[in-house]
């Protein structure tokens, strides 16, 4: 209908002289992205929930390892310390991945409450897993 570049020009913010269709044409349908943009607050949940979310996934993630892994516990520590930072860098992807910020946060806090449960509850039973 419309060559490329002008649709290009329009998405742009130009108007080439004689094409005043080629607004319309991008407004009836087009492959323009119809995103929603993020407030202030929803980049601030996301900020701090890859931060703090992250770190404590982290930190919960080195223990549920250092309990469960079956090596040597000199070994586990060392090979748990080194995955946190894994853990870690998975955690922030995941927080700006998320499709809300709630989700990142529910995700990141259930991830992280199973792990520490299942490493420090056999502890308070006397248990050795």
């Amino acid at each position: 209908m419309f060559p490329n570049y002008l649709i290009t020009l329009a998405v742009a913010g130009y108007s080439p002289v004689g094409t005043p269709a080629a607004r319309v044409a991008l407004d009836e349908g087009s492959n323009v992205s119809k995103a929603k943009t993020s407030t202030r607050w929803e980049v601030t949940a996301r900020v701090l929930a890859a931060i703090l979310g992250g770190y404590a996934m982290a930190y919960a993630a080195t223990a549920f390892l250092s309990v469960y892994l079956p090596l040597v516990r000199s070994e586990r520590v060392v090979f748990a310390s080194l995955a946190c930072f894994a853990v870690y860098t998975i955690a922030i992807i995941y927080a700006f991945a998320a499709r809300s910020a709630l989700r990142a946060w529910l995700v990141l806090v259930g991830f992280t409450a199973l792990m520490a449960l299942a490493a420090y509850l056999p502890n308070d039973f006397g248990v050795r897993p």
